[in-house]
Order: C-alpha cells, then structure tokens, then sequence
C-alpha cells in the first residue's frame, strides 16, 4: 500500500530516514534496507554534502523505488531559489518519487520572529508555485513536463510547545494546509507527556501527524543531540538508562518501544531516525510489532 493511500485510510504508517550515501555505494544502503520491506510504508532520503562531496539522492530514489521500497524525497527551502527547488522536484518526478518531506528549515517550521516569519512566507510562495505548476504539466518557465507531478507532500512542525502553542506556528501550519500538506512530521519525541499536550491543544487542520523517533544506542549519543541540537531534548532518565544499562542494545530497544507504544495511540505513525544503524531498524521494528 502507498503511504498516501495508508494515510488516507488511517493506518499507523511507519516510515524512516536515511542519508544518501557518500561513503558506500547506493546498492549497499539499499541493500540493506530491502531487510524491513513490507514493515515501512517510506524511505525518506535527506540530501547531504561533506566537504564538496553530495550524495546521490535522485539515484538512491530510483533503487528504493526498483527494490519495491518506497521513496520519499527530502529537501529544505531556505538555500534554494525557485528554479533550483524546481530543478530538483523535476529530477524526483522523472526517478518516480511520488512523496516529498519538505522543510523551510532544517527541524521546523518557523515564526519565533519578523523575520523568520518573513522567510516562512517566501519559503511556502515559492514551493507553492512550484508544485502548482508541475502538478499542470509544466515547469514555471513555461516548457511541458514528460507527466504531470502530483506529489504527497510532508511538512516538518516544532512538537515541543508544551502548554504554550504559539499562534504563529498554528498560522504557518494552517497556510501548510492550504497548499496542500498531505501530513505533519515532528521534531523528535522523547517525552509522550509532551507530546500528548501538544496533541490535545495543537488544531492540525485535520491533516494527520507523524511523531519523528529516534534510535538513540548509547548515552554519548544522547548528551551529544541535547548539546548540539537542542538542550533537554533527551530527557535525563533515558540517558542514565542508557548509561547504566549492562547491555546497551537491549535498553535502546526497551526504549524505543514504549516510545513508539505510546505513540500509537497519539498520532497516525512515526518516522524512525537510524542515525546509521540502518542495519539494526528491523530488530527495532519486530520489537516494537511494527508491522
């Protein structure tokens, strides 16, 4: 089943993210992920560039696709014009990609200020006219497309609000909707608590949300996101769960799984972070009965 299908059902949808390769070949990545065929409804591939060297997202794309794997393109709005956003959606539609996970930023949707907000709206306007124009046939230049791109399109929105959901982050969700987001991914959820408020008080426009869930394997993993991504973003008791835990694998799987039990009751699916235990997701997978 494709996942706008699965969403449009209301099925617990399970997706997760890779990078392109740079330091392996494509068919090793893919590879290796046709182990959970039939227990993940999409590959999200990031684009990503170490020292001048990019990886083969497009190319990935097209293998995913060939090895019954379905692929979703992720891409960002803030470093591109129109015409390379264009460009780049253009080369996704024609490797078959059917999925898009778009950011305006790299975790979420913006708004803390004018001039955030600012960026938000050029941001959507630009991938609004983008996507208008290829799902008529052709691009904003005016030349005809093979087949028109009708994508389902995925949005990222801050889930850490806590009691207070600003108005701003409800605007820019609700112009999300306007242009179409088919459904809404999070920032990555440690705390079901949290995650249940923001739920309960956030209107998500009757689009369904995915939660994002990260693997985290040992407690360094933990205390490095909190420094360099977000402060408090693991909470202290996972950490010193990890940290304690005579057998490492096995208190990230227990981990993993009541977070991902909880969410099932919260949201419409997750989207799992392997940060590079790609080889590992299918023991995460059965232990959390996914599929």
């Amino acid at each position: 089943m494709k996942l706008k299908e699965a969403l449009k059902k209301k099925k617990f949808v399970v997706t997760s993210e890779v990078q392109s390769p740079i330091d392996q070949e494509p068919e090793d990545l893919v590879q290796t992920l046709t182990r959970v065929r039939g227990q993940v409804d999409g590959v999200s591939l990031s684009e990503v560039e170490f020292e001048g060297i990019v990886g083969d997202t497009i190319k990935t794309c097209q293998l995913l696709n060939k090895n019954l794997l379905e692929p979703i393109y992720q891409t960002t709005t803030r470093e591109k014009n129109r015409l390379q956003l264009e460009k780049d959606l253009v080369n996704a539609h024609e490797a078959g990609v059917k999925n898009l996970l778009v950011f305006t930023e790299d975790y979420r949707i913006t708004g803390d200020s004018l001039q955030e907000m600012m960026f938000f709206h050029v941001d959507v306007g630009k991938l609004q006219s983008v996507l208008e124009h290829l799902k008529e046939g052709h691009t904003v230049e005016g030349d005809t497309l093979k087949a028109k791109a009708d994508f389902l399109l995925g949005s990222g929105v801050e889930s850490a609000w806590g009691k207070n959901v600003p108005d701003l982050e409800l605007k820019e969700m609700e112009e999300m909707t306007k242009i179409g987001t088919g459904y809404f991914l999070t920032t990555p959820v440690f705390d079901l608590d949290k995650f249940a408020k923001f739920i309960q008080q956030t209107n998500t426009f009757g689009v369904p949300v995915i939660a994002e869930v990260m693997i985290l394997r040992t407690a360094g993993m933990a205390r490095f996101l909190n420094r360099h991504l977000k402060s408090g973003l693991v909470p202290e008791w996972i950490i010193q769960k990890l940290a304690r835990a005579p057998d490492k694998q096995k208190a990230s799987i227990e981990i993993f799984t009541d977070i991902v039990t909880g969410l099932k009751d919260l949201c419409q699916g997750v989207h799992i972070i392997t940060i590079g235990a790609e080889e590992k997701l299918k023991l995460y997978l059965d232990a959390a009965k996914l599929k």
